[in-house]
């Protein structure tokens, strides 16, 4: 390919690329007029967001679907030609049916909108003629405005699903915050991958109360090497009446090689300790343990009790990183 030949495909994408850019910003600019009561009628939902539509608008409406369930609002996406043949059934009197199509004239929704309206469930429409038969029949309208699409011959859907996938985007989000949607609920949708990961608590990794390598203060040295050998971790926490007050890590242990067959656990532990709550999210702990350059670290209450520790190990298998 020569230079011009490849000047003239990179002016094509950015060409594309452009005209969505400007489409979304219009959208923005002319958001819906439904668009707050959609919102707030999906955010105190008892049912489900049934989703639907054909070709290019059903693969939009499988995203957007699958975005309102990961983010806690219940979703399902009917295929418009199952929907004939069974799958209405899947719709029921406490749902919520969002249909997608550009042109509003979409015949294979007619099944699922008449069905809509011989059962009472309230219809969201997306489509940008308002003039249509899905966007006449909707109960609620999200109007998408009337562009060019992308493509040379303005046929491709192309800006129109843009603004489709954001538009949905954006509703998932109001609803979201509506609901005031968490990030500890957004785990509970995602536990698997690294999204799942990266929201893991301190409290699913570390180990519990009975791997502690606890030792009182005053024990001698060469037994409390032996705890530390034993447990595995690298360091002992040190503890009086239950509370931590030290700990000692390998490098305590080289820094006072001269004189820890003569010392105790007490004379030896690093009294200012780097510790962690279990609700601190695993991401920050590992920021911590890198930061400080230390393998492990305590795991305490709100009294400074030991309740578990996390090794960095522990961290990054579970794909914290």
């Amino acid at each position: 390919m020569s230079k011009d030949d490849a000047a003239v495909v990179a002016e094509s994408g950015r060409r594309v690329l452009r005209t969505e850019a400007e489409a979304l910003m219009t959208l923005a600019d002319t958001l819906p007029e439904d668009f707050e009561t959609v919102a707030r009628l999906l955010a105190g939902l008892e049912g489900r967001v049934i989703v639907s539509g054909i070709g290019k608008s059903g693969h939009i409406g499988r995203k957007i679907s699958a975005t309102l369930a990961s983010t806690g609002t219940p979703s399902y996406f009917v295929h418009a030609s199952e929907a004939s043949h069974g799958d209405l059934g899947m719709i029921t009197r406490h749902d919520i049916c969002l249909l997608i199509s550009n042109s509003g004239e979409t015949q294979e929704l007619r099944d699922i909108l008449l069905h809509t309206q011989r059962f009472s469930i309230p219809l969201i429409g997306i489509s940008s003629n308002p003039a249509s038969t899905l966007m006449q029949a909707a109960d609620y309208r999200l109007t998408l405005p009337k562009l060019p699409e992308a493509c040379p011959m303005g046929l491709a859907p192309t800006t129109s699903t843009t603004m489709t996938l954001a538009l949905g985007d954006a509703l998932a989000v109001a609803v979201m915050e509506l609901r005031g949607f968490r990030s500890e609920d957004f785990q509970v949708f995602h536990p698997g991958g690294k999204l799942g990961a990266q929201l893991s608590r301190v409290s699913d990794l570390m180990h519990g109360p009975e791997m502690l390598p606890l030792v009182p203060a005053a024990m001698p040295m060469n037994e409390v090497m032996i705890t530390m050998t034993s447990k595995s971790f690298g360091i002992a926490a040190v503890v009086d009446e239950g509370k931590l007050i030290g700990v000692i890590s390998d490098g305590d242990l080289r820094r006072n090689m001269g004189r820890l067959m003569q010392a105790t656990a007490g004379d030896i532990a690093n009294g200012t300790p780097v510790t962690v709550t279990p609700d601190v999210f695993a991401a920050q702990a590992l920021a911590l343990l890198n930061d400080r350059k230390i393998g492990a670290l305590m795991v305490v209450d709100d009294e400074n009790r030991p309740v578990g520790i996390l090794h960095i190990h522990d961290v990054l298998k579970a794909g914290v990183a």
